[in-house]
C-alpha cells in the first residue's frame, strides 16, 4: 500500500537578521519503510522531526528532492492524480471546513469535490454522520459546534470518498478528554470494519497507544525505530519500577538503590536499573519487612519522554544511545 525508498526532502531557505545566507535544511534523510493492507501505524518524533513533511509527501503536497515513494501502487511524482482520489487527509485544528455552512452542506460539498456518485452520496453521508455521532445535528451551522465536533466532521470529511488509506495528522489536538476517545473510538471502529491503512501522527500518546499497532519513531530525519510499540520499552528503556508495599509504617532510607517516584509510610515506588533490578529487591527483602513487592516496565510515554527530553543534553544522550544500541 505504501512503498518509500532512501527518501529526502530538503528546503532551501535564508537565515540571518542582517546578513541573509543561503541555508539547506534537510527534512527526511534517507527514509524507508513499506506499509501493508489494513495497518494501522504511528509516526512519532518531537517537533521538526520530519513527520509532517512525510505525510505531506507522501499526499502530494510535496515532491521529494530525492528517492522514491509509492502509495497504492502510484509513483507520488508522476501519478499525484491517481493518488489523490483514493485517499483521505484529516488535520487537526480549524482549518479545512466552512464555518458558514452546515455540516451536511460541507459534506455536500467535499462529496462533489471528490466525486461521490450522486446516488450513494446522501447514503453515504448519512452513515457518516452516523459513525461521528453527528447526526440531528447536521443542519446547524459549522460556527455553532465546539471543537471536538469539528474535529468529528473533519474525520467524516476524509472518510467520503470511502479512502483506501487515511493520513491524520494531529486528529486530537486541542480536544478534551472526552472528545479524544470519541475520535479514537471512530477511527479503531473504522478501520477495524474496512481494513484501509490509517497513518497517525499524534503528540498524544494515549492516541498512539490505544490505535496504533505499529509505530515509526522519526528523529532529524531519519528513521531510527520500526516496529510494534511494546518493542520500544525492551530497547530503549534501561529502568524499571519496583513498588513495595510494608508491614508497618516507618522512615525508610533506599539512597543508592534508585529514584524514589512515589513515597507514603507504608509504601514506596523505585525507578531501578535494570540491571540492578534483582539485586535491590533482594537487599529490600533482607532489610525491611515487606508485605508486596512488584516489578513494573516504565509506562511508554515515560521511555518517549526520556528519547526526547525538552533540553538539548537529554536530546544528545538519548541519540548517542540509541546509536550505540
Amino acid at each position: 500500500m505504501i512503498e518509500v525508498e532512501e527518501l529526502t526532502r530538503r528546503y532551501r531557505s535564508r537565515t540571518g537578521a542582517f546578513r541573509r545566507r543561503a541555508a539547506v535544511v534537510e527534512a527526511l534523510r534517507g527514509v524507508s519503510f513499506s506499509v501493508e493492507r489494513g495497518e494501522l501505524f504511528g509516526l512519532l518524533g518531537p517537533n521538526g522531526a520530519g513527520k509532517t513533511t512525510m505525510i505531506k509527501v507522501l499526499t502530494t503536497l510535496l515532491l521529494p528532492t530525492s528517492g522514491s515513494a509509492r502509495v497504492l501502487g502510484f509513483d507520488v511524482r508522476r501519478e499525484a492524480r491517481r493518488i489523490r482520489g483514493r485517499i483521505g487527509y484529516v488535520f487537526g485544528g480549524d482549518r479545512g471546513l466552512y464555518d458558514r455552512l452546515s455540516a451536511l452542506d460541507n459534506l455536500r460539498y467535499f462529496a462533489d469535490l471528490y466525486r461521490v456518485p450522486p446516488r450513494t452520496r446522501s447514503a453515504r453521508i448519512d452513515s457518516l454522520l452516523e459513525l461521528v455521532d453527528l447526526k440531528g445535528r447536521e443542519r446547524e451551522r459549522v460556527e455553532t459546534y465546539s471543537r471536538g465536533m469539528k474535529q468529528r466532521l473533519h474525520i467524516a470529511r476524509g472518510l467520503l470518498h470511502d479512502p483506501e488509506i487515511l493520513f491524520l495528522d494531529e486528529p486530537t489536538i486541542g480536544l478534551d478528554v472526552v472528545s479524544q476517545k470519541r475520535v479514537r473510538e471512530f477511527l479503531r471502529l473504522y478501520n477495524s470494519e474496512h481494513r484501509i491503512v490509517t497513518m497517525l501522527t499524534s503528540h498524544y500518546m494515549q492516541d498512539i497507544e490505544e490505535l496504533c499497532d505499529r509505530v515509526i519513531i522519526i528523529d532529524h530525519g531519519k528513521i531510527f525505530f520500526d516496529g510494534p510499540l511494546d518493542s520500544i520499552i525492551d530497547r530503549f528503556s534501561g529502568y524499571k519500577i519496583i513498588s513495595l508495599t510494608f508491614q508497618t509504617p516507618g522512615e525508610r532510607d533506599f539512597t543508592g538503590l534508585g529514584e524514589e517516584l512515589e513515597k507514603t509510610p507504608l509504601s514506596v515506588q523505585l525507578k531501578v536499573p535494570r540491571a540492578k533490578v534483582t539485586e535491590t529487591c533482594r537487599q529490600v527483602l533482607a532489610e525491611c519487612a515487606v508485605v508486596d513487592i512488584s516489578v513494573q516496565e516504565l509506562p511508554v510515554e515515560e521511555v518517549i519522554r526520556q528519547l526526547f527530553g525538552e533540553h538539548d543534553a537529554s536530546r544528545a544522550s538519548a541519540q548517542a544511545a540509541l546509536a550505540t544500541s
